[in-house]
């Protein structure tokens, strides 16, 4: 990319924008500290996000040929300066992973502002896979400890359906018997959706329980998978029409059609816009 076209531009990510003309790092629209080394190393960063920037690439970018350095220090320093700004941990990267010995990545989604508006290629997503759904920017700050009590809420939820309905196989095939003749595949789906759904919702509760940063990534990589599974759970209700109604069992199942929608969302409040616990 041309230098002088990245000087005009402004990158926007999770909460933060760096505008490489006035040479500032802003939050929500604050500008936050940060000195010109480290916000040239971001610079470089939102430039190609997503791809490897080696070492040797940042030494050239900081420091001319003729400048005597201790660089290993010199360059930890730079990022770890990078790191504070963005509220980013080395163990845990929302935003600039290292790649050991070789360099670094920015693995956050990124949207460029200039002559005209353009959106970077999201790390994060799928190769090949276009994601129409709401996107970080989108989104309200929430505090990460409420979205994560909300989530495994709905982990718990989950894992109380595939438990109940485990328990009480011979009663959901007595249940759909007079309505579907070959019964037994509706039991079989549950015991097999069932049989999937426990690890699953084990593995994200475990992701919540330790406040795991990557848990935004490892959902959104579940997401294709955990959308059909849980849109066949939502008709878990006409289990039990008899007891609740049509109405009510109608209701619900409404409700749990929205909800693995409603997961992707709070995962992006509470994770990539970088909330704080």
């Amino acid at each position: 990319m041309p230098r002088e076209t990245s000087e005009k531009r402004l990158y926007r990510f999770g909460l933060y924008e760096a505008d490489a003309a006035a040479g500032e790092l802003r939050r929500n629209g604050r500008k936050v500290k940060l000195q010109e080394q480290p916000f040239r190393v971001l610079l470089l960063l939102l430039e190609r996000p997503g791809t490897l920037l080696t070492r040797e690439e940042i030494r050239r970018a900081l420091w001319s040929d003729d400048t005597f350095v201790d660089f290993d220090h010199s360059l930890n320093t730079v990022v770890n300066k990078l790191r504070d700004a963005l509220d980013d941990a080395a163990a845990n990267p929302r935003f600039v992973e290292t790649l050991a010995r070789r360099g670094y990545r920015f693995i956050a989604p990124v949207e460029v502002v200039g002559d005209e508006t353009e959106a970077l290629p999201d790390p994060a997503a799928p190769a090949g896979r276009s994601w129409k759904l709401t996107q970080p920017e989108e989104l309200p700050s929430a505090s990460r400890a409420t979205v994560r009590g909300l989530f495994g809420l709905i982990q718990v939820m989950y894992l109380c359906f595939y438990v109940v309905s485990l328990a009480k196989l011979g009663s959901i095939e007595r249940i759909v018997q007079p309505m579907i003749a070959r019964s037994h595949w509706i039991v079989g789906l549950v015991l097999l959706t069932a049989i999937v759904g426990i690890p699953t919702r084990l593995f994200l509760l475990a992701g919540v329980a330790f406040d795991s940063r990557k848990l935004h990534h490892n959902f959104r990589k579940l997401f294709p998978f955990v959308l059909p599974l849980d849109e066949l759970w939502a008709l878990a209700p006409f289990l039990a029409v008899r007891e609740l109604g049509f109405g009510l069992a109608f209701a619900a199942t409404a409700a749990l059609l929205f909800l693995p929608f409603a997961q992707r969302t709070l995962v992006l409040m509470g994770y990539i816009e970088g909330s704080n616990a």
